[in-house]
């Protein structure tokens, strides 16, 4: 017999998860008031106005950021990174607003900052515990969903692989139905043949007698006539039933739906940095990028003196490449070779390549040529991380020869990369080895976050700088 607590759960498992708006109001307001008291500081109106504006501002951008959505849909891992994002979004309101009006001597730097780094980690803590909370449930059965899928073919195999790797979510597989078992290729899963439990028809009745909860309907898109029909018949049942078109089993890049006049369309290859990411994303070029530049201005004054004193020729090379979205940009090195190539035809360099001059092979080893991109960060033409960008002649070359090559540039180039922490730097001599470097870009721009970045700053200095194939 179900225990009185688990039905609750089930029943009210989305206002229970709705708790997380009042318990961050309370978190973010108590645990200043506990800086306050820590450090000795009296509470003024000042600071008032300050959890007022911090609360109502990360109410207003956490709804734009949805983490105030059912956590069925969302990973504890993306709704954390959310609420990090959100949380620094406001750190950057208020100090800038406390700039603008010539009041941060008001405020007490050590309350400000210890307020600043300890209310994340209360936020997220919470959602944890809440997470927690519904994953017992689930696990005893409570706060759970049963799902059919509708259609037996490649997309159904994904849709069965991402319930599987996402139990949060509180899936419970019935099974999967199809009229043309005996028509289709046998599909494994684990290693054995795809078991189809049934018709169409039996997944209707099954819908009616209240047993599915969610129906994924996987037929191809030319099944037109099927999954129209398919609909119409589940319109009669209470399950709420999904299209799953068959274009999903393309490598999307950060699809998501749009709205056009009332037609609703998914985007196939989309940048991850739209909307509040791409913010975050510029924020994080020009922070780290002033403070980089500040670090580095001495060295690069020593290597300028050293390209010049050690060649004849600009300090600097300067070659135009394909930005955002294939937009020529010009991007800065230091000058590493006795010629300063932009044409048609740019070989690659070769080892004991005669064009390099001899303090120019030592630049190019340790990748010190690079450091004047900071600068184009700045202006805007590149990230610090991001797909390198290739010559333009290069890119015309491989465009033809790789298929969705051209997709890396849906985001700004980067001075490293995933590509070059993982080894692909340097010569790309065939076009297996440039296929290998594009599938880097391409998994770095659909799996991209702000700690992905953070992990490949810190894999670049560790072993990103010197490679085997630069020359």
């Amino acid at each position: 017999m179900a225990s009185p607590i688990g039905k609750f759960f089930r029943t009210y498992s989305l206002e229970i998860e709705a708790l997380s708006l009042p318990f961050d109001i309370m978190l973010i307001w108590l645990n200043l008031e506990f800086m306050y008291w820590l450090f000795g500081v009296t509470p003024d109106t000042d600071y008032g106005l300050v959890s007022i504006l911090a609360t109502t501002s990360f109410f207003l951008i956490g709804m734009g950021q949805s983490i105030y959505t059912s956590w069925r849909l969302v990973s504890f891992k993306r709704m954390s990174l959310r609420v990090l994002l959100v949380w620094f979004a406001i750190v950057i309101l208020l100090v800038n607003i406390a700039f603008l009006t010539k009041t941060s001597s008001d405020f007490s730097r050590r309350v400000m900052l210890a307020w600043f780094l300890f209310t994340p980690a209360l936020l997220v803590f919470q959602r944890f515990c809440i997470q927690s909370l519904i994953r017992y449930f689930r696990s005893h059965g409570r706060n759970t969903q049963t799902v059919a899928i509708a259609g037996a073919g490649e997309t159904t195999l994904k849709i069965m692989k991402g319930i599987s790797e996402s139990d949060w979510m509180g899936l419970n597989l019935l099974g999967v139905y199809d009229d043309r078992r005996k028509l289709r290729s046998p599909l494994q899963v684990d290693g054995k043949p795809l078991e189809i439990i049934g018709n169409l028809a039996e997944l209707v009745q099954e819908a009616k007698s209240g047993r599915v909860e969610y129906v994924y309907i996987a037929l191809p898109m030319k099944a037109e006539s099927r999954i129209i029909e398919l609909i119409n018949e589940l319109s009669d049942t209470t399950a709420s039933f999904y299209v799953v078109p068959d274009i999903f089993v393309f490598n999307l890049m950060h699809a998501r739906w749009l709205n056009v006049g009332g037609i609703p369309m998914v985007s196939i290859f989309e940048s991850p940095f739209y909307d509040v990411d791409g913010w975050f994303k510029r924020v994080e070029d020009v922070v780290l990028g002033v403070l980089i530049l500040m670090l580095i201005a001495i060295p690069m004054l020593f290597i300028a003196i050293g390209v010049k004193l050690t060649s004849p020729g600009p300090v600097l090379f300067k070659q135009r490449r394909y930005g955002l979205n294939g937009k020529i940009v010009e991007i800065w090195k230091f000058r590493s070779m006795k010629v300063c190539e932009d044409g048609q035809n740019v070989p690659q360099a070769q080892k004991n390549d005669p064009r390099v001059t001899r303090f120019g092979a030592f630049l190019r080893r340790t990748s010190l040529d690079e450091l004047p991109q900071f600068v184009n960060v700045l202006q805007g033409h590149m990230s610090i991380v991001g797909p390198r960008p290739h010559a333009i002649s290069h890119n015309e070359q491989y465009r033809k020869l790789i298929r969705g090559y051209m997709q890396r540039h849906k985001v700004k180039p980067g001075i490293t990369g995933w590509a070059q922490v993982n080894g692909w730097r340097g010569e790309t001599d065939t076009v297996d080895k440039m296929k290998s470097r594009i599938e880097c870009d391409i998994y770095y721009i659909q799996n991209w976050s702000l700690w992905m970045d953070i992990k490949i700053i810190f894999m670049t200095l560790f072993k990103g700088f010197v490679g085997k194939q630069a020359y």
